[in-house]
């Protein structure tokens, strides 16, 4: 991918003042860039780090400091800008076309352009909506529904009657749709509760590599629109994710929670079965939570509780191995105290008793 000079500016509406046959091969940061990157800088504390770089172009606030001998293209929103360009650079084919080592059913239904990878099986009552990319060594079971334009990496599963909406990305090793953990104890031994529901994952979600999404026991298991999961989240049976949340690396969500619309999980956080978080909650890392979570407030610690008090009380146990010394001492002096009253009080019994 390549994007001229010319042609970029042509892009954002702004006219080039020299004709300019330079062109951008690549996008990097500052400190990477080589002499045909394109690079972005937010304010004017970079302007060494943008005099240092090899950037062929440098997008910039407008206030940015003009630099000697640098390119500079002055923007409202630079990074906002960088990340648009970006996508263009994105490798954007998986196989073009159906591998011949593929497997699928004949059954199967694809749409309008496709493409699956090498080794890639799809099972029958599959339907791939148009535009799809299904990597290589993707699993697709029975009946399961894809969306259009979506983008499945190497090696992800979805197994039988999964769903998945339009633009959804599912990055490598993703697994969707397996059983629920759900054991019954008879007296003797841990019984399988069969996991008969599904998952449905709405438009626009991105699934993060080696994160999974339990099937529900009965029912959905639902990720909604716009959520953004990270590597290695665990999504266990019947839970409910409202739309644009994010959930950061290795946080898990036990079963039948729910949790409401733009919530926020930092990594590690913990949250326990049948709990409700409210709309635009926010979890700090390592949280473990064990009661319903109101709308829009900032939790922390285990177990979670608002982030004012955690904070407090964690302070305050810093301050504790001092304030045991201190007691330590005081304890030490009342102890002298008592022993000298002792023995003024003995002394004075003993000049009565002459």
């Amino acid at each position: 991918m390549t994007l001229s000079l010319q042609g970029l500016y042509q892009l954002l509406r702004i006219p080039l003042a020299v004709q300019d046959d330079i062109e951008i091969r690549g996008v990097s940061s500052l400190e990477h860039a080589g002499p045909q990157d394109l690079c972005f800088a937010e304010d004017a504390g970079q302007a060494d780090a943008v005099s240092r770089s090899a950037a062929l172009l440098v997008l910039v606030g407008e206030g940015f400091p003009e630099i000697p001998g640098k390119r500079l293209l002055r923007v409202s929103a630079p990074r906002d800008l960088f990340f648009e360009i970006a996508l263009r650079f994105v490798p954007d084919s998986i196989n073009q076309g159906v591998h011949p080592t593929a497997v699928i059913d004949l059954d199967a239904r694809l749409g309008t352009g496709v493409e699956v990878g090498a080794c890639a099986v799809i099972a029958a009552g599959v339907r791939v909506g148009s535009g799809s990319r299904i990597g290589p060594g993707v699993y697709l079971g029975p009946g399961v529904r894809i969306g259009n334009d979506c983008l499945l990496g190497a090696n992800v599963t979805v197994l039988g009657g999964s769903v998945l909406g339009d633009r959804c990305i599912l990055h490598p090793g993703a697994r969707i749709g397996g059983d629920g953990f759900g054991y019954r104890w008879d007296g003797t031994a841990h019984r399988k509760v069969p996991q008969l529901g599904c998952v449905v994952i709405e438009d626009d979600v991105e699934v993060g590599c080696n994160s999974c999404i339990d099937r529900a026991t009965l029912g959905i298991t639902r990720i909604g629109r716009g959520t953004k999961i990270d590597n290695l989240v665990q999504v266990a049976h019947n839970v409910s994710i409202g739309p644009h949340s994010i959930l950061v690396s290795q946080s898990g969500i036990a079963g039948s929670s729910s949790l409401g619309q733009g919530v926020v999980l930092a990594g590690q956080v913990a949250i326990s079965d049948h709990l409700k978080v409210g709309d635009g909650a926010r979890i700090g890392g390592q949280a473990g939570v064990v009661k319903d979570v109101p709308a829009m407030a900032a939790m922390f610690g285990t177990p979670a509780r608002p982030l004012k008090q955690a904070l407090r009380e964690s302070a305050a146990l810093t301050r504790l191995p001092g304030a045991l010394r201190q007691m330590e001492r005081q304890q030490q002096t009342i102890d002298q105290l008592e022993a000298r009253l002792a023995s003024l009080e003995e002394a004075s019994r003993t000049v009565a008793g002459d």
